[in-house]
């Protein structure tokens, strides 16, 4: 889909409306006590942000950042800017499907079989939109395909609706994961899903990805070994050799790491949007979880090893 629904908080293009203050006490981070030091980096590095990426026409609107510090497993501290704002989260949104996927598991509802351990896998380390074509439909018993009758898309779209019900009882909220993504568009039943003007769209928060991303880090999502199946599915290599300059390991976050960092990540990039999400554990054991999505600018690929490099000089 080339068209972008606009979820982002509205602003004057080159005009700053916001205090960054003014935003982060709209964020409720009932997962993890907000802390003012963080605070105080994330502000300074978001604003170092914008004048580094002034020529580009960053915008203030065009970017957000979740920060947590996991140095503290029983007193997690964060921060952020813009942290609540909901916004297409590309492929970032197979994290919530990679844990929906195995929640299911863990209460018998979905079977685990080498079929689907093979689509998780390709999901989150090749991104592979098939494969989480595949895993959603597992998830939630809904197929694509013709158009139905109201009734029949009304018991589809409650079917569909499966993993935002399970997310929203654990406490996240202004998010949406509900759809598939694509490469030309959806057709048949998951375009009227989606909605005439796309309101239906994938949004998350960063700071709801971060939450999910530090709880798998810890352990913490579903348990133990499920969260460690998950790492593994996660975890990249910056020093590998490769000829792709936008693969996980390379044009993400990693760009902004000491080459002695281990890095466990999942990016999203589409023609309008660039983000990633990452664990890092730095060899001096500072660890932290680090979220940075942005909006129309998908190939400047400097922003988030620029925001990540930053956040660790001042961490």
């Amino acid at each position: 889909m080339k068209k972008l629904f606009n979820f982002q908080l509205a602003c004057c293009a080159g005009v700053l409306l916001f205090s960054f203050n003014t935003m982060i006490a709209a964020d409720s981070h009932s997962w993890a006590v907000p802390d003012s030091r963080l605070q105080t980096i994330v502000e300074e590095v978001a604003a170092a942000t914008l004048k580094e990426f002034a020529p580009k026409k960053l915008q203030t609107n065009q970017f957000a950042i979740t920060l947590v510090d996991l140095r503290e497993p029983n007193a997690l501290k964060s921060a952020s800017v813009r942290g609540g704002a909901a916004i297409y989260p590309a492929s970032v949104v197979k994290l919530f499907y990679l844990a929906a996927a195995h929640h299911w598991m863990e209460d018998g509802l979905l079977a685990d079989s080498e079929e689907l351990r093979r689509a998780l896998r390709d999901m989150i380390v090749d991104s592979s939109n098939d494969a989480t074509h595949y895993v959603l439909d597992s998830i939630t018993g809904t197929t694509g395909g013709p158009e139905l009758s109201a009734a029949e898309m009304k018991a589809w779209d409650e079917k569909r609706n499966a993993v935002n019900r399970y997310f929203a009882s654990l406490g996240y909220t202004n998010i949406n994961a509900n759809q598939k993504p694509w490469g030309d568009g959806p057709y048949g039943r998951e375009r009227v899903w989606v909605g005439k003007n796309f309101g239906n769209r994938n949004a998350l928060t960063t700071s709801a990805t971060a939450r999910l991303l530090a709880e798998m880090a810890l352990g913490q999502c579903i348990s133990a070994a499920r969260s460690g199946d998950m790492m593994k599915l996660l975890a990249r290599d910056p020093l590998a050799k490769t000829s792709d300059a936008d693969d996980q390991a390379h044009g993400f976050t990693a760009g902004g790491l000491p080459r002695d960092a281990k890095l466990w990540s999942k990016a999203g990039w589409t023609s309008t949007t660039r983000h990633d999400a990452a664990y890092v554990e730095l060899s001096d054991g500072r660890k932290f979880v680090l979220v940075i999505f942005t909006t129309g600018h998908a190939n400047q690929r400097d922003i988030i090893p620029f925001v990540a490099k930053r956040v660790i000089e001042k961490l």
